[in-house]
């Protein structure tokens, strides 16, 4: 050793490594192999493989594999290693062999070489630190973990967050009724509490399909080691593995129902994949109503006014636009186009094992923490402090011809089409135009186009 490089060796021979590097020659390798993108792995992903190699060396322990000195070596690598080491010696590209092995070795390497530092133990990356292991298990098991436990600390709150702000502004909104519109024209009336109401429903079902997926997720694929016969690992070992992953996230997880499955396919991650992209669909279609219903202030809907957070042009002094609404949309862009990613990745199961497990995993957790912030930022930048304007809502109100929909049991849809076609054509308010059009008397009139009683639905009488 000495100068900038180390000779570091694997079985294909030596290699030269950097003099700080706590990683060894087969990530080395990698790094020169895959110069592809400059992307890492998630740290959310690195993480749960550390979490997997202190599971696996307290298992392999209490089993009698592994020396209690040993073990202890690798479990105390396992603490240690601090955020900087995260972003420091964990080099490996995403886009690296399809197994994920390159950054199993990684973390394999910088695991024995931490507890060789720390300690006077020799540790060995593949005899001790992988003891038990596969890369073909291991990495399918930290796809798992980080995606759940992702979920579980971001993802959810950040939607019971935009929920509770939802269902807060709904029962604000309950007493101001407006034009609903469908294929963006005028339809009955409802109340803006409903229409929110509506959006805090779909976050709430995102919720509970996020929920449903939960055990799937927590089944692991650990103790398979290399196509799922589990060679080379204690009968007991996934059972007791499982335990400890639990003990240590307070989440109960468990041993693959089939390692054979839980190795070659990804379909729980596929399944995630599709769920990440309805909760998606469903921040479009609620971004996009803020911003139609911002529209103007003049030429548009100008229902609401969106707080202004920033100038909206270089060139267009006073303008300002829904800036956080369309960062949510791009969001949801970027989404949509993940599951297309993770799908095409999910078919790559060829014979015992997938072959895009570094592609699944990332591409999972950044759609996983995007749209976590994209659910906070959603709320307590739009949802929370968007005024109303009630003047200007009130007033289309009053003239919408749709309002002569409560006419048809009483009068017929052909009597209701003429008023509200005169009523169109004239510019006139449609109770107006019923007074002279039918037999009924202004005070019934009143009663049965009173926009308040339409949105409750139902018959009017």
């Amino acid at each position: 050793m000495g100068g900038e490089f180390r000779i570091e060796r694997d079985s294909l021979g030596e290699v030269q490594v950097p003099s700080e590097a706590m990683y060894g020659a087969q990530t080395q390798r990698a790094v020169e192999n895959f110069p592809v993108s400059g992307h890492r792995l998630p740290a959310e992903f690195i993480r749960a493989m550390v979490l997997i190699k202190k599971s696996a060396a307290e298992a392999n322990r209490d089993l009698g594999l592994l020396k209690k000195a040993q073990a202890a070596a690798i479990i105390d690598a396992c603490d240690n290693l601090s955020d900087l080491d995260f972003a420091t010696h964990f080099p490996v590209d995403i886009y690296q062999t399809g197994s994920g092995t390159s950054s199993n070795m990684n973390v394999n390497e910088v695991l024995a070489h931490l507890a060789e530092r720390h300690s006077d133990q020799k540790i060995s990356p593949n005899d001790h630190v992988n003891m038990s292991q596969s890369s073909n298990d291991v990495v399918p098991t930290a796809i798992h973990v980080s995606a759940l436990l992702t979920m579980r600390d971001t993802l959810l709150p950040a939607l019971r967050h935009l929920h509770t702000g939802l269902c807060e502004k709904s029962t604000e909104l309950e007493s101001i009724v407006k034009t609903g519109r469908t294929h963006l024209m005028d339809a009955v009336p409802m109340t803006m509490a409903q229409e929110v109401g509506g959006w805090a429903a779909q976050i709430e079902a995102c919720r509970e399909r996020f929920r449903s997926v939960m055990p799937r997720l927590a089944q692991l694929a650990q103790g398979g080691t290399a196509i799922g016969t589990g060679l080379n690992a204690h009968p007991d070992f996934a059972e007791l593995f499982a335990q400890k992953v639990s003990a240590h996230t307070s989440h109960q997880f468990r041993p693959a129902e089939n390692f054979f499955t839980a190795i070659s396919s990804q379909d729980t991650a596929v399944e995630l994949s599709g769920q990440l992209k309805v909760l998606a669909v469903s921040l479009m279609k609620i971004a996009n109503d803020l911003r139609w219903m911002n529209s103007g202030p003049l030429a548009g809907l100008s229902e609401i006014a969106l707080e202004a957070l920033q100038p909206g042009s270089s060139i267009m002094p006073g303008k300002v636009n829904p800036v956080i609404a369309e960062s949510v949309t791009m969001v949801c862009a970027r989404v949509i186009g993940n599951d297309t990613t993770v799908a095409v990745a999910g078919q790559s199961g060829n014979f015992q094992l997938n072959v895009m497990l570094p592609l699944i995993a990332s591409t999972l957790l950044e759609s996983t923490n995007l749209l976590a912030n994209a659910s906070t930022l959603l709320a307590d930048r739009a949802i929370a402090n968007f005024a109303v304007n009630r003047a200007h809502i009130d007033e289309k109100l009053g003239r919408n011809p749709i309002l002569v929909t409560s006419l048809n049991p009483v009068i017929g849809y052909l009597k209701a089409a003429e008023i509200a076609k005169a009523a169109y054509a004239s510019g006139r308010p449609v109770l107006d135009v019923a007074v002279e059009m039918t037999d009924l008397d202004r005070k019934t009139l009143e009663d049965l186009l009173e926009p308040a009683h339409l949105a409750k639905g139902g018959l009017i009488s």
